[in-house]
């Protein structure tokens, strides 16, 4: 499949194609000698089950392997089809300029969130809207949002500093082509100074925005703010009154005017529109959190600019290419390929992460193979940030083949910025959805913490496809989580999120039947029964584990035939996830890291996840919308860089970690030693699989016993673990022996 020709100076040829890549069938002859082996494992299972008057764990440790087994097969069977239709896409942005004149292409309103100052520091906010309102595209076509939900007078005023600095750091941005165009990003990382910039110029503009940043954390420091700032912006008057993060009122300030001579750069071009907003809050008023910030986004953008493309990025993830939108464009304004085409999702990647990062943050085989996937079956999710959306998309309308978007709306509106905001605070107020199908049918979904990914579904429920587009040079980079608590935490959130979903009404096989290609709603399965997968690992590291410290085996031996299924299958999967791997761009240890990780995940973050969504469905608990924090002490930065995992304050989720990882440690001395101690080298025959398993667990979990025996540092584990985990360990060993 490729794009579309379009009329007009581009010749008649599309603005982007599609191709497959080579070599699949050689991975499905492959895919398929894999499932063979499990299909394998199951026979064997089903066909060598102990009698059940067995002594010790028996059959019954038998029977839950043969679940679990079962489990893992179906689960390898799902992931599968996510990787049997890749697609690549590339974009000609030179055709797009060849065919439609600046003053032909769309508006573009972009979304930025945030929703605690403390937690989202307001000099990373700002370096974020910088970056969107530097774009290489047309700026009185370009109107940037910031969303508060902390309603913080002190975001606010380093909003209005950042749309004073932006009149030096625009024309500096164009004139030297400069990327990326976040200026904490872009200064932190020069080395030399650019060709085309002078060592002057570039000394003017550093001593710029190192004075914007002394100003803006003296406010964060001291909570005031400058009596000029006050005199120079009228909009700080709104702040008058006693007002907290959770109870104020709804406030849109435009701070960038177009209609206003001063909206100009030091040379005299245009400055992108920018207004300030946050809603009305009251206490026993339910705000919806981050989907509840962006439908009042979209009420507020269609009165002040009404730009028939949306773009929402998170506060942490600046734009790292100028040229985003124009990609994006390319897919939107293709005339054939493109008028299905409801958002395009560009991939989350993050410049915070360390060689050999120690928590396996680089997703660079999901962005380079998964995603892809998704894409070819006909819809890549929507992941909430870092995503372009048709304005009609978001608001609820169906694809019909005789749809055509008006990409002249909202350009020209020349309304008075006082009226505006006037007209726009009714729209922000906390009754103002009261009895509308805002959350429902129109703008973000609400009901569940991935309201985002909900969302995406239904648009593509709705007719429209959406495009996965990964260019060379990244569209957006942002922080990743550096200590494990904060990835945990984040992890929860999303499995959680994901297994409401496929438990819900809104079920890709529920929603999606008929809608959605099969394909699609298994790619969309594979996420959204994440967190099921906690019950099965958890069950495969302690009875294998607990057998071979009682001698039972429950595995084939070494010897027998049957064991031939199981190295197999082993071998190739990790052998291929390796590959992948380092074909991806990661390191080996990279990898080994990523392996860790999945397993904590899947006995903490997932196993926490499946009980909540359990006693959320009994009625016994209600879901609570935990803010990932974006700033990290100097001292766990430093351990982060050398590699060593940063736990910190006691949590259920350490508890679990240290259990697993001590009982493996007792399970292999003991069992190893009771073995050769009365059987000799020969005796470890029928407990072979068992000892290599507990083996492999103990490896794994190298850095949880340095945290617990061997660091002194503040980030190892909390002395007083090591009693809980033990008083776990001694009780299953006993029960087992």
């Amino acid at each position: 499949m490729a794009g579309s020709s379009i009329p007009g100076g581009g010749g008649g040829l599309p603005l982007f194609t599609t191709e497959k890549p080579k070599r699949m069938a050689a991975y499905r002859l492959f895919s398929g000698t894999i499932f063979a082996g499990i299909l394998l494992i199951w026979l064997y299972r089903a066909t060598h089950m102990p009698p059940r008057h067995s002594s010790g764990l028996g059959w019954r440790a038998w029977l839950g392997l043969l679940v679990a087994e079962l489990w893992f097969g179906l689960y390898w069977v799902l992931t599968l089809s996510v990787r049997w239709n890749p697609i690549r896409r590339t974009t000609f942005k030179y055709r797009l300029s060849e065919s439609y004149d600046e003053d032909q292409l769309p508006g573009v309103d972009i979304f930025v969130c945030t929703a605690d100052p403390a937690l989202e520091p307001p000099m990373l906010v700002i370096s974020t809207v910088l970056s969107v309102m530097a774009y290489d595209y047309p700026p009185e076509k370009l109107n940037i949002y910031l969303s508060d939900d902390a309603g913080s007078a002190v975001t606010f005023y380093a909003l209005y500093e950042a749309s004073e600095f932006a009149k030096n750091w625009i024309p500096f941005c164009k004139n030297y082509k400069v990327e990326p165009r976040s200026p904490a990003a872009y200064f932190a990382n020069i080395a030399t100074p650019h060709d085309a910039c002078s060592p002057e110029e570039l000394c003017r503009m550093k001593e710029l925005y190192e004075d914007l940043t002394d100003r803006v954390n003296s406010v964060v420091k001291s909570g005031k703010i400058p009596e000029v700032a006050e005199c120079s912006c009228r909009g700080f008057s709104e702040w008058n009154g006693a007002i907290t993060s959770g109870a104020h009122p709804a406030i849109v300030q435009i701070l960038i005017d177009r209609n206003k001579r001063k909206a100009v750069d030091i040379d005299g071009n245009a400055l992108p529109k920018l207004v300030y907003m946050t809603r009305e809050k009251i206490p026993q008023e339910q705000h919806h959190f981050k989907a509840g910030s962006l439908n009042a986004l979209i009420r507020v953008s269609s009165v002040i600019s009404n730009s028939p493309i949306i773009m929402n990025v998170d506060c942490d993830m600046y734009s790292n290419n100028s040229e985003s939108i124009r990609d994006a464009l390319c897919f939107f304004l293709d005339k054939e390929q493109g008028r299905d085409i409801g958002f395009v999702q560009y991939p989350q990647n993050f410049d915070n992460v360390v060689h050999n990062d120690i928590y396996g943050n680089p997703i660079n085989v999901a962005n380079e193979l998964d995603h892809p996937c998704l894409d070819g079956w006909g819809g890549m999710c929507y992941y909430g940030t870092g995503c372009f959306h048709r304005r009609e998309t978001l608001c609820g309308r169906m694809f019909s083949k005789d749809y055509k978007e008006d990409w002249a709306s909202g350009v020209g509106k020349a309304e008075d910025a006082n009226e505006l905001e006037g007209v726009s605070k009714p729209l922000v107020a906390c009754t103002y959805e009261h009895d509308t199908l805002w959350g429902i049918e129109k703008g973000v979904t609400y009901g569940c913490p991935l309201e985002d990914v909900i969302t995406g579904l239904k648009i593509q429920c709705r007719g429209w496809r959406s495009v996965y587009y990964n260019p060379t040079r990244k569209g957006f980079l942002g922080m990743a989580p550096t200590s494990l608590g904060q990835i945990l935490v984040q992890q929860k959130r999303w499995s959680e999120g994901f297994l409401q979903i496929s438990l819900s009404k809104y079920s890709p096989f529920l929603l999606g039947l008929g809608k959605i290609k099969l394909g699609l709603q298994m790619g969309y399965s594979v996420c959204g029964f994440w967190a099921l997968n906690s019950f099965p690992t958890l069950y495969y590291v302690t009875i294998p584990s607990l057998c071979f410290l009682s001698g039972v085996s429950v595995f084939p031996e070494i010897t027998s035939l049957w064991c031939i299924p199981y190295i197999y299958v082993l071998v190739a999967a990790y052998s291929c996830s390796l590959v992948e791997s380092l074909q991806c761009g990661d390191s080996a240890v990279e990898w080994w890291n990523a392996q860790r990780m999945w397993l904590i995940r899947r006995i903490t973050s997932y196993l926490l996840a499946s009980i909540d969504v359990i006693c959320g469905m009994l009625g016994l608990s209600e879901f609570g919308f935990d803010l990932t924090t974006k700033v990290s002490d100097s001292q766990a930065l430093e351990r982060y860089k050398k590699g060593k995992m940063e736990f910190g304050s006691i949590s259920a989720m350490f508890v679990i970690i240290c259990t697993i990882a001590l009982l493996n440690l007792v399970c292999m001395v003991l069992g190893l030693g009771r073995v050769f101690w009365r059987e000799g080298a020969e005796g470890l025959g029928p407990l072979f699989l068992q000892a290599a398993l507990c083996t492999a667990v103990v490896a794994i979990n190298y850095p949880v016993y340095e945290a617990l025996f061997l660091r002194r540092d503040d980030g190892r584990l909390p002395v007083f673990i090591i009693p809980i985990a033990l008083c776990f360990v001694s009780s299953l060993c006993i029960q087992a022996m």
